[in-house]
């Protein structure tokens, strides 16, 4: 019989285990990807998620550069941190691609999202929609005698949280640009 005591509250891992203990954590990051604007390149680069069973939580592409024909692709997604570093490296072997940013691990960044909310209402909880609009700084764009259409710009947790103060008060609809993100300074 070993003398080894473990006292109370010390750590039962094998010193034999080498494996980070945190490398499970899933974290959250928004990529910047700059490709060429042509017929495929988005195709492609969701095949790369798609392929590999990685998550996207929000996709959003524009053209940036009308005379250079390239575009920006913003891509949230989740992930242990090996993941989003074969992510970043996968995409960046892709022949169109010519910039791959973490926004999140490069510094601060600005994101920002638009939704539009389409809740049902009359009488007191039609008051407090437009009340709680005022509040998060939504703007009416559309009304009608049964529903008001909102207009809400901000973080994707301000849109999140507008959402599930607009739920009990009749929300019916909800559509979401997905995060539209740049780089601080």
């Amino acid at each position: 019989m070993s003398n080894l005591k473990i006292e109370k509250g010390s750590s039962r891992r094998s010193a034999y285990d080498l494996r980070d203990p945190n490398a499970d954590t899933i974290e959250r990051h928004t990529l910047a990807v700059i490709v060429d604007n042509e017929a495929g390149v988005l195709a492609r680069v969701i095949g790369l998620f798609s392929g590999r069973g990685y998550n996207i939580e929000s996709l959003t592409v524009a053209e940036i550069d009308h005379t250079g024909h390239t575009s920006r692709i913003t891509i949230v997604t989740t992930g242990t941190p090996a993941i989003i570093d074969q992510i970043k490296a996968q995409l960046g072997r892709i022949v169109p691609v010519h910039e791959v940013h973490d926004l999140t691990v490069e510094g601060a960044s600005v994101e920002r999202e638009l939704a539009l909310f389409k809740v049902s209402g009359e009488g007191d909880k039609r008051v407090e929609a437009l009340r709680l609009a005022d509040i998060f700084r939504a703007n009416v764009v559309d009304s009608t005698l049964k529903n008001f259409t909102f207009e809400i710009t901000g973080s994707p947790e301000k849109i999140d949280a507008f959402a599930d103060l607009m739920r009990p008060l009749g929300l019916t609809e909800m559509a979401r640009t997905g995060v539209a993100a740049l780089a601080r300074g």
